[in-house]
């Protein structure tokens, strides 16, 4: 990795963008929330009748907010890596988002729910087409665990290189420690990228 010198010639810390994509509902704006060291940014709004027959609120009917462009946390996970935590709105009339979120993301976590999967397709799909790393996290609400890690591997038809962990979005520790396997995943990334280089 590498670091920028200050004017003092002391070292700053490595400053990492990442993602934080899902369908509606599944816990971006929680996760973000709940690791951020500073006060998040949210840009929730209320959801009201006008987007009845727009949004698909099935299995999420207690839900009274959403994301509208984006939320964003930093997270300080030891003194020469600082995350920047960008989370993505699940809508998919707020997709269009995604396309400048993403500039200059080094990885994303894809947070999913299993009683609804299908949700998170089109964001596993995003970052499979761009060749952008990622880890799904399996927001396991309320402690349910209600189907194996190979089920959810073989229904969201993941990578066998793809990490998948189980989480609490609501947790700190269990959120870092998904941001902490999505970092061991780039690292693994880049060191295969240097054992094959490409000619």
């Amino acid at each position: 990795m590498g670091f920028a010198s200050s004017d003092h010639g002391a070292r700053a810390p490595l400053a990492v963008k990442i993602l934080i994509a899902g369908g509606f509902g599944v816990g971006k704006t929680t996760l973000v929330g709940a690791v951020s060291e500073v006060a998040p940014l949210r840009t929730e709004e209320y959801l009201t009748h006008a987007s009845i027959g727009v949004d698909d609120l099935e299995g999420v009917g207690g839900k009274s907010t959403t994301t509208v462009a984006l939320d964003f946390g930093r997270i300080t996970i030891n003194g020469d890596l600082v995350l920047y935590l960008f989370g993505t709105p699940g809508q998919e009339r707020f997709w269009f988002m995604w396309n400048d979120l993403v500039n200059g993301a080094m990885g994303a976590v894809v947070l999913v729910d299993t009683r609804r999967l299908e949700v998170s397709f089109a964001s596993i799909d995003f970052f499979e087409s761009r060749g952008i790393p990622f880890v799904v996290g399996v927001n396991c609400f309320h402690g349910v665990r209600d189907r194996t890690q190979e089920e959810i591997r073989r229904a969201l038809d993941l990578d066998p290189q793809v990490p998948l962990v189980l989480c609490d979005a609501r947790d700190r520790a269990a959120g870092r420690d998904v941001l902490l396997a999505l970092i061991d995943h780039l690292m693994a990334a880049h060191t295969r990228a240097s054992a094959h280089p490409v000619s």
